[in-house]
Protein backbone atom coordinates (compact mmCIF):
# COMPACT_ATOMS: atom_id res chain seq x y z
CA UNK A 1 0.00 0.00 0.00
CA UNK A 2 1.48 3.40 -1.65
CA UNK A 3 0.27 6.33 0.64
CA UNK A 4 1.34 9.94 0.39
CA UNK A 5 2.08 10.20 3.80
CA UNK A 6 4.05 8.61 7.05
CA UNK A 7 1.61 6.47 8.63
CA UNK A 8 3.75 4.30 10.96
CA UNK A 9 2.76 5.98 14.25
CA UNK A 10 -1.02 6.66 12.76
CA UNK A 11 -1.14 3.20 12.91
CA UNK A 12 -0.11 2.12 15.87
CA UNK A 13 -1.93 4.59 17.78
CA UNK A 14 -4.75 3.76 16.41
CA UNK A 15 -5.20 0.01 16.32
CA UNK A 16 -3.66 0.18 20.01
CA UNK A 17 -5.74 2.90 21.83
CA UNK A 18 -9.24 2.92 19.73
CA UNK A 19 -11.23 0.76 22.22
CA UNK A 20 -14.29 1.29 24.16
CA UNK A 21 -12.94 1.08 27.10
CA UNK A 22 -9.96 3.42 26.79
CA UNK A 23 -13.01 5.80 26.25
CA UNK A 24 -14.60 4.34 29.70
CA UNK A 25 -11.50 5.23 31.55
CA UNK A 26 -11.33 8.68 29.81
CA UNK A 27 -14.73 9.24 31.78
CA UNK A 28 -13.09 7.85 34.49
CA UNK A 29 -10.10 10.60 34.77
CA UNK A 30 -12.24 13.65 34.04
CA UNK A 31 -15.75 12.63 35.00
CA UNK A 32 -14.65 10.98 38.12
CA UNK A 33 -17.02 12.52 40.46
CA UNK A 34 -19.82 12.50 38.42
CA UNK A 35 -22.71 9.63 38.62
CA UNK A 36 -22.20 6.98 36.29
CA UNK A 37 -24.57 4.15 37.26
CA UNK A 38 -28.15 4.27 39.77
CA UNK A 39 -29.82 1.40 40.79
CA UNK A 40 -33.04 2.20 42.78
CA UNK A 41 -33.48 -1.43 43.88
CA UNK A 42 -30.45 -1.44 45.81
CA UNK A 43 -30.57 2.37 46.65
CA UNK A 44 -27.31 3.19 45.52
CA UNK A 45 -25.18 4.90 42.69
CA UNK A 46 -21.87 4.95 41.54
CA UNK A 47 -19.68 7.52 40.01
CA UNK A 48 -17.33 6.66 37.53
CA UNK A 49 -14.70 6.19 39.80
CA UNK A 50 -16.53 3.98 41.86
CA UNK A 51 -17.74 2.32 39.22
CA UNK A 52 -14.23 1.71 37.91
CA UNK A 53 -12.98 0.41 41.27
CA UNK A 54 -16.05 -2.24 41.32
CA UNK A 55 -14.85 -2.90 37.71
CA UNK A 56 -11.12 -3.27 39.14
CA UNK A 57 -11.50 -5.73 41.83
CA UNK A 58 -13.81 -8.46 39.64
CA UNK A 59 -11.29 -7.92 37.06
CA UNK A 60 -8.31 -7.82 39.50
CA UNK A 61 -10.48 -11.42 41.09
CA UNK A 62 -10.28 -13.35 37.71
CA UNK A 63 -6.60 -12.65 36.86
CA UNK A 64 -6.16 -14.35 40.24
CA UNK A 65 -7.90 -17.05 38.73
CA UNK A 66 -5.69 -17.05 35.78
CA UNK A 67 -7.98 -15.59 33.40
CA UNK A 68 -6.39 -13.91 30.27
CA UNK A 69 -6.86 -12.37 26.79
CA UNK A 70 -9.65 -14.19 25.14
CA UNK A 71 -10.68 -16.14 27.77
CA UNK A 72 -14.78 -16.15 27.81
CA UNK A 73 -16.90 -14.68 30.92
CA UNK A 74 -20.37 -16.39 30.32
CA UNK A 75 -22.92 -14.08 32.17
CA UNK A 76 -26.66 -14.71 32.32
CA UNK A 77 -27.97 -11.76 34.71
CA UNK A 78 -30.88 -9.50 34.63
CA UNK A 79 -30.23 -6.01 34.36
CA UNK A 80 -28.07 -5.60 37.22
CA UNK A 81 -24.74 -3.78 38.75
CA UNK A 82 -22.89 -7.35 38.67
CA UNK A 83 -24.13 -6.98 34.45
CA UNK A 84 -21.88 -4.04 34.20
CA UNK A 85 -19.03 -4.85 36.19
CA UNK A 86 -19.23 -8.28 34.07
CA UNK A 87 -18.85 -6.36 30.65
CA UNK A 88 -16.37 -3.88 31.65
CA UNK A 89 -13.64 -5.88 33.64
CA UNK A 90 -12.89 -8.99 31.61
CA UNK A 91 -11.95 -6.08 28.89
CA UNK A 92 -9.71 -5.24 31.46
CA UNK A 93 -7.52 -8.53 30.89
CA UNK A 94 -8.37 -9.20 27.30
CA UNK A 95 -11.27 -11.58 28.11
CA UNK A 96 -14.34 -11.53 26.21
CA UNK A 97 -17.74 -10.85 28.02
CA UNK A 98 -20.40 -13.37 26.73
CA UNK A 99 -24.10 -11.74 28.13
CA UNK A 100 -26.77 -14.71 27.83
CA UNK A 101 -30.34 -14.63 28.00
CA UNK A 102 -31.57 -15.66 31.07
CA UNK A 103 -34.78 -16.92 30.07
CA UNK A 104 -33.02 -19.66 28.03
CA UNK A 105 -33.16 -23.37 29.24
CA UNK A 106 -30.67 -25.36 30.43
CA UNK A 107 -30.06 -26.87 27.01
CA UNK A 108 -29.47 -24.16 25.54
CA UNK A 109 -27.60 -22.24 27.62
CA UNK A 110 -25.16 -25.56 27.88
CA UNK A 111 -24.94 -25.36 24.24
CA UNK A 112 -23.48 -22.06 24.15
CA UNK A 113 -21.38 -23.26 27.31
CA UNK A 114 -20.04 -25.73 25.50
CA UNK A 115 -19.48 -23.83 22.58
CA UNK A 116 -17.72 -20.74 23.68
CA UNK A 117 -15.63 -23.06 25.99
CA UNK A 118 -16.38 -20.57 29.09
CA UNK A 119 -14.16 -20.08 32.06
CA UNK A 120 -16.44 -18.28 34.25
CA UNK A 121 -19.81 -18.11 34.32
CA UNK A 122 -21.85 -15.97 36.13
CA UNK A 123 -25.66 -16.63 36.73
CA UNK A 124 -28.85 -14.52 39.02
CA UNK A 125 -29.85 -16.62 42.04
CA UNK A 126 -33.26 -16.76 40.23
CA UNK A 127 -32.38 -19.06 37.70
CA UNK A 128 -29.97 -21.31 39.82
CA UNK A 129 -32.08 -24.32 38.49
CA UNK A 130 -31.31 -23.74 35.10
CA UNK A 131 -27.65 -22.78 35.67
CA UNK A 132 -27.17 -26.43 37.79
CA UNK A 133 -28.48 -27.91 35.13
CA UNK A 134 -26.82 -26.39 32.83
CA UNK A 135 -23.33 -27.05 33.97
CA UNK A 136 -24.50 -31.26 34.45
CA UNK A 137 -25.36 -31.08 30.76
CA UNK A 138 -22.54 -28.85 29.16
CA UNK A 139 -19.75 -30.34 27.64
CA UNK A 140 -17.53 -28.18 29.26
CA UNK A 141 -17.07 -27.39 32.73
CA UNK A 142 -16.33 -23.59 33.88
CA UNK A 143 -13.39 -23.17 36.03
CA UNK A 144 -15.48 -20.22 38.25
CA UNK A 145 -18.91 -20.39 39.00
CA UNK A 146 -20.77 -17.51 40.49
CA UNK A 147 -23.95 -16.66 41.35
CA UNK A 148 -25.52 -13.28 42.11
CA UNK A 149 -27.92 -12.99 44.53
CA UNK A 150 -29.37 -9.80 44.48
CA UNK A 151 -33.44 -10.18 46.03
CA UNK A 152 -34.19 -10.79 49.48
CA UNK A 153 -34.93 -14.22 48.97
CA UNK A 154 -33.41 -17.11 50.46
CA UNK A 155 -30.96 -18.59 48.36
CA UNK A 156 -28.70 -22.29 49.01
CA UNK A 157 -25.74 -21.82 46.91
CA UNK A 158 -25.15 -24.79 45.19
CA UNK A 159 -21.39 -27.05 46.10
CA UNK A 160 -18.66 -25.77 43.79
CA UNK A 161 -19.94 -21.95 43.77
CA UNK A 162 -19.64 -18.87 44.94
CA UNK A 163 -21.33 -15.60 45.87
CA UNK A 164 -20.38 -12.68 43.71
CA UNK A 165 -19.71 -10.93 46.92
CA UNK A 166 -17.40 -13.48 48.48
CA UNK A 167 -15.45 -13.83 45.11
CA UNK A 168 -14.40 -10.00 44.60
CA UNK A 169 -14.11 -9.57 48.61
CA UNK A 170 -10.14 -9.57 48.85
CA UNK A 171 -9.10 -8.03 45.30
CA UNK A 172 -7.92 -5.00 44.97
CA UNK A 173 -9.28 -1.77 43.20
CA UNK A 174 -6.75 -0.73 41.41
CA UNK A 175 -6.24 -1.09 37.77
CA UNK A 176 -5.09 -4.28 36.93
CA UNK A 177 -1.79 -4.07 34.79
CA UNK A 178 -2.27 -3.97 31.22
CA UNK A 179 -0.07 -7.46 30.29
CA UNK A 180 -1.26 -8.13 26.85
CA UNK A 181 -1.53 -6.07 23.81
CA UNK A 182 -4.70 -4.39 22.92
CA UNK A 183 -5.92 -4.18 19.49
CA UNK A 184 -9.01 -2.53 17.41
CA UNK A 185 -9.77 -6.31 16.09
CA UNK A 186 -9.85 -7.93 19.24
CA UNK A 187 -13.06 -9.45 20.19
CA UNK A 188 -14.13 -8.11 23.39
CA UNK A 189 -18.02 -8.86 23.68
CA UNK A 190 -19.82 -11.88 22.03
CA UNK A 191 -23.17 -12.22 21.43
CA UNK A 192 -25.68 -14.21 21.04
CA UNK A 193 -28.44 -14.50 18.31
CA UNK A 194 -31.01 -17.79 18.61
CA UNK A 195 -30.19 -20.47 16.50
CA UNK A 196 -32.22 -23.29 14.77
CA UNK A 197 -30.85 -26.34 16.36
CA UNK A 198 -28.21 -27.02 16.68
CA UNK A 199 -24.70 -25.07 17.28
CA UNK A 200 -25.46 -22.10 18.81
CA UNK A 201 -24.80 -18.38 16.38
CA UNK A 202 -22.08 -16.65 19.07
CA UNK A 203 -21.63 -12.73 17.33
CA UNK A 204 -18.35 -11.73 17.78
CA UNK A 205 -17.39 -7.73 18.74
CA UNK A 206 -14.82 -6.29 18.42
CA UNK A 207 -13.45 -2.97 19.96
CA UNK A 208 -14.24 -0.35 16.50
CA UNK A 209 -17.66 -2.45 16.69
CA UNK A 210 -18.13 -1.22 20.52
CA UNK A 211 -17.02 2.45 19.92
CA UNK A 212 -18.63 3.47 16.19
CA UNK A 213 -22.05 1.49 17.80
CA UNK A 214 -21.87 4.01 20.61
CA UNK A 215 -20.67 6.60 18.39
CA UNK A 216 -23.90 5.42 16.00
CA UNK A 217 -26.24 6.40 19.25
CA UNK A 218 -24.31 9.68 20.52
CA UNK A 219 -25.08 10.88 17.14
CA UNK A 220 -28.51 9.73 16.35
CA UNK A 221 -29.99 10.87 19.88
CA UNK A 222 -27.84 12.55 20.15
CA UNK A 223 -26.50 11.62 23.55
CA UNK A 224 -24.18 14.11 26.24
CA UNK A 225 -22.65 13.40 29.25
CA UNK A 226 -25.25 15.53 30.65
CA UNK A 227 -27.98 13.15 30.14
CA UNK A 228 -29.33 9.90 31.97
CA UNK A 229 -30.63 7.19 30.17
CA UNK A 230 -32.39 3.99 30.85
CA UNK A 231 -33.05 1.01 28.53
CA UNK A 232 -36.46 -1.00 29.79
CA UNK A 233 -35.34 -4.19 27.70
CA UNK A 234 -32.89 -6.62 29.09
CA UNK A 235 -29.22 -5.90 28.70
CA UNK A 236 -28.17 -9.20 27.31
CA UNK A 237 -29.31 -7.94 23.84
CA UNK A 238 -27.91 -6.15 21.16
CA UNK A 239 -30.54 -3.55 21.69
CA UNK A 240 -30.25 -3.05 24.82
CA UNK A 241 -26.63 -3.25 25.42
CA UNK A 242 -25.67 -0.39 22.91
CA UNK A 243 -29.49 1.36 22.47
CA UNK A 244 -29.21 4.09 25.55
CA UNK A 245 -27.56 0.76 27.49
CA UNK A 246 -23.92 0.73 28.91
CA UNK A 247 -22.27 0.85 25.56
CA UNK A 248 -22.96 4.23 24.31
CA UNK A 249 -23.93 6.29 27.83
CA UNK A 250 -20.75 5.12 29.41
CA UNK A 251 -18.95 5.96 26.45
CA UNK A 252 -20.47 9.04 26.62
CA UNK A 253 -19.47 10.50 30.12
CA UNK A 254 -23.92 9.84 31.05
CA UNK A 255 -25.74 8.51 33.72
CA UNK A 256 -27.79 5.27 33.85
CA UNK A 257 -30.34 4.30 35.59
CA UNK A 258 -30.62 0.65 36.28
CA UNK A 259 -34.27 -1.60 35.24
CA UNK A 260 -34.32 -4.74 36.22
CA UNK A 261 -37.86 -5.98 34.84
CA UNK A 262 -39.79 -3.56 33.28
CA UNK A 263 -42.89 -2.30 34.96
CA UNK A 264 -44.46 1.16 33.61
CA UNK A 265 -45.65 2.55 37.21
CA UNK A 266 -42.03 2.06 38.27
CA UNK A 267 -40.82 3.91 35.01
CA UNK A 268 -42.63 6.66 34.97
CA UNK A 269 -41.55 7.06 38.38
CA UNK A 270 -38.19 6.88 38.15
CA UNK A 271 -37.96 9.42 34.52
CA UNK A 272 -40.06 11.71 37.36
CA UNK A 273 -37.80 10.89 40.10
CA UNK A 274 -34.12 11.18 38.18
CA UNK A 275 -34.77 13.38 35.66
CA UNK A 276 -34.51 10.56 32.77
CA UNK A 277 -33.63 11.78 29.10
CA UNK A 278 -33.83 8.90 27.20
CA UNK A 279 -35.60 5.98 27.07
CA UNK A 280 -35.63 2.60 25.25
CA UNK A 281 -38.26 -0.56 24.76
CA UNK A 282 -40.13 -2.13 21.80
CA UNK A 283 -43.56 -0.49 21.06
CA UNK A 284 -45.87 -3.16 23.46
CA UNK A 285 -44.01 -1.52 26.08
CA UNK A 286 -44.69 2.07 25.58
CA UNK A 287 -48.30 1.16 25.06
CA UNK A 288 -48.31 0.10 28.70
CA UNK A 289 -46.17 3.49 29.74
CA UNK A 290 -49.14 5.35 27.60
CA UNK A 291 -51.85 4.25 29.27
CA UNK A 292 -50.58 4.53 32.59
CA UNK A 293 -49.48 8.25 32.15
CA UNK A 294 -53.05 8.56 30.99
CA UNK A 295 -54.76 7.44 34.09
CA UNK A 296 -52.30 8.57 36.46
CA UNK A 297 -49.64 11.07 34.88
CA UNK A 298 -46.24 11.75 36.01
CA UNK A 299 -43.93 14.61 35.16
CA UNK A 300 -42.12 13.54 31.96
CA UNK A 301 -40.78 16.58 31.07
CA UNK A 302 -37.12 15.71 31.62
CA UNK A 303 -37.39 13.55 28.62
CA UNK A 304 -35.62 14.02 25.12
CA UNK A 305 -37.00 11.10 23.41
CA UNK A 306 -37.94 7.33 23.32
CA UNK A 307 -36.34 4.91 21.35
CA UNK A 308 -38.01 1.83 20.16
CA UNK A 309 -37.37 -0.92 18.68
CA UNK A 310 -38.12 -4.65 17.81
CA UNK A 311 -40.89 -4.09 15.29
CA UNK A 312 -43.12 -1.22 13.62
CA UNK A 313 -44.04 1.53 14.54
CA UNK A 314 -48.07 1.92 13.85
CA UNK A 315 -49.39 5.41 13.05
CA UNK A 316 -52.37 5.57 15.60
CA UNK A 317 -49.57 4.22 18.25
CA UNK A 318 -47.04 6.79 17.36
CA UNK A 319 -50.33 9.90 17.37
CA UNK A 320 -50.22 8.75 21.15
CA UNK A 321 -47.13 8.19 22.21
CA UNK A 322 -46.33 11.66 21.35
CA UNK A 323 -49.33 12.99 22.49
CA UNK A 324 -48.85 10.85 26.10
CA UNK A 325 -44.72 10.16 26.67
CA UNK A 326 -42.91 12.86 24.24
CA UNK A 327 -43.23 14.39 20.70
CA UNK A 328 -39.42 12.84 20.10
CA UNK A 329 -40.16 9.21 19.32
CA UNK A 330 -37.50 7.31 17.38
CA UNK A 331 -37.98 3.63 15.69
CA UNK A 332 -35.00 1.44 14.79
CA UNK A 333 -34.48 -1.72 12.74
CA UNK A 334 -31.89 -4.00 12.82
CA UNK A 335 -29.81 -7.15 13.88
CA UNK A 336 -27.67 -8.83 16.40
CA UNK A 337 -25.41 -8.71 13.95
CA UNK A 338 -25.17 -5.18 12.82
CA UNK A 339 -26.80 -3.01 15.72
CA UNK A 340 -29.45 -0.95 13.93
CA UNK A 341 -29.43 -0.39 10.56
CA UNK A 342 -32.60 2.13 9.68
CA UNK A 343 -34.21 4.91 11.92
CA UNK A 344 -37.05 6.94 11.84
CA UNK A 345 -36.46 10.26 13.72
CA UNK A 346 -39.22 12.52 15.37
CA UNK A 347 -39.26 14.61 11.89
CA UNK A 348 -40.23 11.39 9.76
CA UNK A 349 -43.06 10.59 12.31
CA UNK A 350 -46.60 9.83 12.16
CA UNK A 351 -46.00 10.24 8.28
CA UNK A 352 -43.82 7.20 7.89
CA UNK A 353 -45.27 4.84 10.65
CA UNK A 354 -45.02 1.33 9.74
CA UNK A 355 -41.86 1.80 7.74
CA UNK A 356 -38.53 0.79 9.16
CA UNK A 357 -36.84 4.37 7.73
CA UNK A 358 -33.68 4.83 5.91
CA UNK A 359 -30.55 3.97 6.45
CA UNK A 360 -28.49 5.18 9.56
CA UNK A 361 -25.72 7.66 9.04
CA UNK A 362 -22.55 5.51 8.36
CA UNK A 363 -25.02 1.93 6.73
CA UNK A 364 -26.45 1.41 3.78
CA UNK A 365 -29.77 -0.94 3.22
CA UNK A 366 -30.80 -2.43 -0.17
CA UNK A 367 -33.76 -4.53 -1.00
CA UNK A 368 -32.16 -7.33 -3.61
CA UNK A 369 -34.01 -9.70 -5.29
CA UNK A 370 -34.85 -13.63 -4.17
CA UNK A 371 -33.85 -16.54 -5.94
CA UNK A 372 -34.39 -20.21 -4.93
CA UNK A 373 -31.00 -21.04 -5.37
CA UNK A 374 -28.60 -18.33 -4.35
CA UNK A 375 -28.06 -14.90 -3.01
CA UNK A 376 -28.56 -11.86 -5.64
CA UNK A 377 -26.02 -9.74 -6.13
CA UNK A 378 -25.55 -6.03 -3.63
CA UNK A 379 -26.65 -4.78 -6.66
CA UNK A 380 -29.27 -6.83 -8.09
CA UNK A 381 -32.00 -4.56 -6.34
CA UNK A 382 -36.07 -4.49 -6.68
CA UNK A 383 -37.66 -1.52 -8.07
CA UNK A 384 -38.27 1.68 -5.57
CA UNK A 385 -41.78 1.26 -5.79
CA UNK A 386 -42.61 0.37 -2.62
CA UNK A 387 -44.89 -2.50 -3.91
CA UNK A 388 -41.62 -5.27 -5.31
CA UNK A 389 -40.78 -7.56 -2.64
CA UNK A 390 -37.27 -8.41 -1.86
CA UNK A 391 -34.49 -9.14 0.87
CA UNK A 392 -33.03 -7.17 3.11
CA UNK A 393 -29.61 -6.67 3.16
CA UNK A 394 -27.23 -4.48 4.91
CA UNK A 395 -23.51 -2.77 4.55
CA UNK A 396 -22.18 -1.43 8.42
CA UNK A 397 -18.41 -1.66 8.23
CA UNK A 398 -17.71 -0.04 11.80
CA UNK A 399 -20.72 -2.09 13.38
CA UNK A 400 -20.11 -5.88 12.44
CA UNK A 401 -17.30 -8.26 12.15
CA UNK A 402 -19.27 -10.14 9.60
CA UNK A 403 -19.12 -13.46 11.12
CA UNK A 404 -20.32 -15.62 13.80
CA UNK A 405 -18.26 -17.43 16.25
CA UNK A 406 -16.40 -21.17 15.43
CA UNK A 407 -19.50 -21.53 13.11
CA UNK A 408 -18.37 -20.95 8.93
CA UNK A 409 -21.37 -22.34 7.72
CA UNK A 410 -23.79 -20.02 9.34
CA UNK A 411 -21.41 -16.78 8.25
CA UNK A 412 -21.12 -17.99 4.81
CA UNK A 413 -24.92 -18.42 4.62
CA UNK A 414 -25.12 -14.97 5.97
CA UNK A 415 -23.08 -12.87 4.91
CA UNK A 416 -21.27 -11.96 1.05
CA UNK A 417 -19.36 -9.11 -0.21
CA UNK A 418 -19.96 -6.88 2.95
CA UNK A 419 -23.66 -7.47 3.07
CA UNK A 420 -25.45 -8.72 5.76
CA UNK A 421 -28.22 -11.38 3.90
CA UNK A 422 -30.94 -10.56 7.08
CA UNK A 423 -33.57 -13.07 5.54
CA UNK A 424 -36.48 -9.83 6.10
CA UNK A 425 -38.25 -9.66 3.25
CA UNK A 426 -39.37 -5.91 2.54
CA UNK A 427 -40.33 -2.97 -0.31
CA UNK A 428 -38.41 0.64 -0.72
CA UNK A 429 -39.60 3.61 -2.01
CA UNK A 430 -37.74 6.23 -4.07
CA UNK A 431 -36.55 7.52 -0.69
CA UNK A 432 -35.27 4.42 0.33
CA UNK A 433 -37.56 4.25 3.27
CA UNK A 434 -38.02 0.07 3.71
CA UNK A 435 -41.09 -1.56 4.98
CA UNK A 436 -41.10 -4.82 5.82
CA UNK A 437 -42.65 -7.37 5.33
CA UNK A 438 -41.91 -10.72 6.91
CA UNK A 439 -39.37 -13.43 6.69
CA UNK A 440 -38.14 -15.83 4.48
CA UNK A 441 -37.01 -18.09 7.39
CA UNK A 442 -40.48 -18.16 9.31
CA UNK A 443 -38.91 -16.88 12.46
CA UNK A 444 -41.43 -15.33 15.21
CA UNK A 445 -40.68 -12.10 17.37
CA UNK A 446 -42.73 -12.42 21.25
CA UNK A 447 -41.75 -9.38 23.09
CA UNK A 448 -38.73 -8.60 21.57
CA UNK A 449 -37.01 -12.23 21.21
CA UNK A 450 -36.52 -14.04 18.17
CA UNK A 451 -37.82 -17.31 17.99
CA UNK A 452 -37.50 -20.14 15.37
CA UNK A 453 -39.91 -22.63 14.57
CA UNK A 454 -37.75 -25.79 14.36
CA UNK A 455 -36.57 -26.02 17.55
CA UNK A 456 -40.21 -25.77 18.89
CA UNK A 457 -41.14 -28.67 16.11
CA UNK A 458 -38.24 -30.52 17.17
CA UNK A 459 -39.52 -30.66 20.74
CA UNK A 460 -42.85 -31.78 19.72
CA UNK A 461 -42.42 -34.22 17.21
CA UNK A 462 -40.33 -35.73 20.13
CA UNK A 463 -43.58 -36.70 22.19
CA UNK A 464 -44.66 -39.90 21.53
CA UNK A 465 -48.41 -38.92 20.74
CA UNK A 466 -47.03 -36.33 18.14
CA UNK A 467 -46.75 -38.12 14.56
CA UNK A 468 -46.04 -34.33 13.30
CA UNK A 469 -46.61 -30.36 13.32
CA UNK A 470 -45.75 -27.48 12.15
CA UNK A 471 -45.35 -24.11 14.14
CA UNK A 472 -45.65 -20.59 13.49
CA UNK A 473 -46.71 -17.16 14.88
CA UNK A 474 -50.29 -15.47 15.66
CA UNK A 475 -51.00 -12.03 16.63
CA UNK A 476 -50.68 -11.23 19.96
CA UNK A 477 -51.64 -7.00 21.16
CA UNK A 478 -48.92 -7.45 24.20
CA UNK A 479 -46.62 -9.67 22.64
CA UNK A 480 -46.53 -8.74 18.99
CA UNK A 481 -46.55 -12.37 18.52
CA UNK A 482 -47.47 -15.58 20.36
CA UNK A 483 -46.44 -18.99 19.21
CA UNK A 484 -48.62 -21.19 17.77
CA UNK A 485 -48.96 -25.37 16.98
CA UNK A 486 -50.42 -27.64 14.30
CA UNK A 487 -50.27 -30.61 15.37
CA UNK A 488 -51.25 -34.02 13.55
CA UNK A 489 -51.74 -36.44 16.75
CA UNK A 490 -50.07 -39.84 16.21
CA UNK A 491 -52.77 -41.08 19.23
CA UNK A 492 -56.73 -39.34 19.35
CA UNK A 493 -56.22 -39.43 23.17
CA UNK A 494 -53.48 -36.24 22.77
CA UNK A 495 -54.52 -33.34 24.75
CA UNK A 496 -53.41 -29.90 24.52
CA UNK A 497 -52.75 -29.96 28.43
CA UNK A 498 -50.09 -33.48 27.85
CA UNK A 499 -48.45 -30.88 25.03
CA UNK A 500 -48.61 -28.08 27.50
CA UNK A 501 -46.72 -30.24 30.43
CA UNK A 502 -44.41 -31.80 28.19
CA UNK A 503 -43.20 -28.73 26.52
CA UNK A 504 -42.69 -26.75 30.40
CA UNK A 505 -40.77 -29.92 31.11
CA UNK A 506 -38.45 -30.07 28.26
CA UNK A 507 -35.34 -28.78 28.61
CA UNK A 508 -34.42 -27.83 25.42
CA UNK A 509 -36.64 -24.62 24.79
CA UNK A 510 -37.88 -21.87 27.43
CA UNK A 511 -41.07 -21.03 28.73
CA UNK A 512 -41.35 -18.30 26.69
CA UNK A 513 -41.29 -20.74 23.61
CA UNK A 514 -43.56 -22.89 24.46
CA UNK A 515 -46.82 -22.24 22.18
CA UNK A 516 -49.69 -20.95 23.39
CA UNK A 517 -52.16 -21.80 21.07
CA UNK A 518 -52.70 -25.43 19.58
CA UNK A 519 -55.03 -27.02 16.51
CA UNK A 520 -54.92 -30.63 15.81
CA UNK A 521 -55.03 -31.05 12.27
CA UNK A 522 -55.01 -34.25 9.76
CA UNK A 523 -52.56 -32.69 7.29
CA UNK A 524 -49.96 -30.32 6.90
CA UNK A 525 -49.45 -27.79 4.19
CA UNK A 526 -46.32 -28.67 2.03
CA UNK A 527 -44.57 -28.03 -1.18
CA UNK A 528 -44.25 -30.81 -4.51
CA UNK A 529 -40.80 -32.05 -2.70
CA UNK A 530 -42.69 -32.40 0.18
CA UNK A 531 -41.22 -29.07 2.11
CA UNK A 532 -43.58 -27.84 5.00
CA UNK A 533 -45.07 -23.77 3.86
CA UNK A 534 -44.40 -21.73 7.07
CA UNK A 535 -45.83 -19.01 4.71
CA UNK A 536 -48.92 -20.86 4.27
CA UNK A 537 -49.72 -21.90 8.11
CA UNK A 538 -49.42 -18.27 9.37
CA UNK A 539 -51.93 -16.86 6.97
CA UNK A 540 -54.17 -19.87 8.22
CA UNK A 541 -53.54 -19.71 11.68
CA UNK A 542 -54.07 -15.80 11.76
CA UNK A 543 -58.02 -16.66 10.46
CA UNK A 544 -58.11 -19.51 12.93
CA UNK A 545 -57.25 -16.79 15.84
CA UNK A 546 -60.17 -14.68 14.45
CA UNK A 547 -62.16 -17.58 14.13
CA UNK A 548 -61.72 -19.04 17.51
CA UNK A 549 -60.36 -22.53 16.28
CA UNK A 550 -57.19 -22.28 18.07
CA UNK A 551 -56.95 -23.71 21.50
CA UNK A 552 -55.46 -21.98 24.14
CA UNK A 553 -52.84 -22.56 26.85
Amino acid sequence: MNLTYDSQMFQKTFERDFTWLNGFMRNVRRFGYKPAVISPVEKKQWTYEELNADCNRFANAMKQDGVKKQDIVMFQLFNSPQFLFSYIAPQKLGAIGNPVNFNLSAGETAEIMTHNKAKVYLYDSEIVETAVKAIEMSAHKPSVVIAVNNSNKEFTLPEGHILYEDYVKNAGEDNPPVDFAPHIYDEVVRLQTSGTTGTPKGVPLNNINEVLSAHDVIMHFPLAPTDITMNMTPWFHRGGLHSGGPTPTLYAGGALVIMRTFNPKTTLSYVERFGISFLTGVPSVLTLLASRQEKHPKDISSLKGIITMGSPLEKEACIRFQKMLTPNIYNGYGTTESFWNTFLRPYDLPEMSGSAGRSCTDDEVRIVKVYEDKKAEPDDMVPTDNATEGEVIIHCPGKSTYCYANNPQATEDKFYKGWMYTGDIGTWDKRQYITIAGRKDDMIISKGENIYPARIEEVLNSHPKVEECIVTGVPDSTRGESVAAYVIPADDSLTVQELQDFCNASPNISKYQAPRYYRFVSDLPRTATGKKQHFVIKKQAKQDLADGLLLKK
